[in-house]
């Protein structure tokens, strides 16, 4: 299995409208300057972007020296007749074709041979058709030697623990359910994971910029409830007492589950890069937990990092 860093680097954001191709350049040369070894794209990202500049950034690099994953499930297809009326500029495709084809795509996009690892992507609404066509393909995959390690993402727990139980795969990536303001994964998916040695990978611990107080900020891509905001300040109100970013706690949370083994952040400019390093390196008082339990926001049963990423 692949021994992935507590911090890796999600390439979405740099394929946001508004992010220009030396801004985004430049991000993924500052996170491989600063030592940072895994990258993570999707064709959905940008319908295909954000593996086209993934690839023209990492070129030249050691290939062995990083681990790539990308994700399957989704084929870019801006002119299909399916995509007039959701506006997007891909199509779902969990089919065994589909599969094959999507990674096909994405090694050219990306310029390289091979990625190490490979997620279905977001079957939320495809359980049938991924576990009987996509999880064999890239279980074969796997098997045969042509990506190292095979997994799901998505943003719901349950059904990440469902796969964990009726599958043998290797990852999960959790979408922001395993945050400060959302702990659904402590129910299923965190114990599964733990219990068949499934490593799990946190990503969107910030909720966008919600839990550091940015107004327009989304709660799982809808708008925010008066609830979830409410929770965020208060969080925000004992974070600040000690003096801590909200943001630091926030990123820094889910490596305090054993399963949990990597946080993805998605920089879109050096300057946001070195924000993340900086939040994820600052120690957080063992107060802080203490208190956020104290007030309800955290349970007793709920583990917290011992150590920070600086230190770890």
């Amino acid at each position: 299995m692949i021994t992935l860093p507590r911090l890796g680097f999600g390439a979405a954001a740099i394929a946001n409208d508004g992010v220009g191709l030396g801004q985004a350049l430049d991000c993924v040369e500052a996170a491989w300057d600063s030592g940072m070894r895994y990258f993570d794209t999707a064709p959905m990202y940008g319908a295909g972007h954000s593996e086209r500049l993934l690839g023209l950034a990492l070129r030249g690099r050691p290939r062995a020296e990083y681990v790539l994953s990308t994700k399957v499930g989704r084929l870019v297809r801006p002119s299909h007749p399916d995509t007039e009326q959701t506006g997007a500029d891909w199509i779902y495709d969990f089919s065994r074709e589909g599969i094959l084809t999507s990674l096909e795509e994405s090694l050219l996009r990306l310029g390289v041979d091979s990625v190490d690892m490979l997620y279905i992507h977001d079957p939320d609404d495809h359980w049938r058709e991924a576990l009987e066509q996509a999880w064999p393909t890239v279980a074969r995959l796997r098997d045969e030697g042509v990506v190292c390690a095979v997994g799901v993402g998505m943003v719901q727990a349950p059904m990440l623990a469902r796969f964990i139980r009726e599958t043998d795969l290797d990852l999960v990536l959790a979408a922001g359910v395993y945050t400060l303001l959302d702990t659904q994964a402590l129910d299923e998916l965190l114990p599964e994971a733990e219990r068949r040695g499934v490593t799990v990978v946190a990503a969107q611990s910030l909720h966008g910029g919600l839990i550091d107080g940015v107004a327009d900020a989304m709660f799982r891509y809808r708008p925010v409830d008066e609830q979830t905001r409410a929770k965020a300040a208060r969080i925000a109100k004992v974070c600040h007492e000690f003096g801590v970013p909200t943001a630091a706690v926030a990123l820094q949370f889910p490596l305090g589950h054993p399963a949990v083994r990597c946080v993805l952040t998605g920089p879109d400019s050096p300057g946001q890069l070195a924000q993340n390093l900086e939040w994820a390196a600052r120690p957080v008082p063992a107060g802080v937990w203490t208190r956020l339990r104290e007030e309800g926001l955290l349970s007793e049963e709920t583990p917290v990092p011992s150590t920070d990423l600086a230190t770890a």
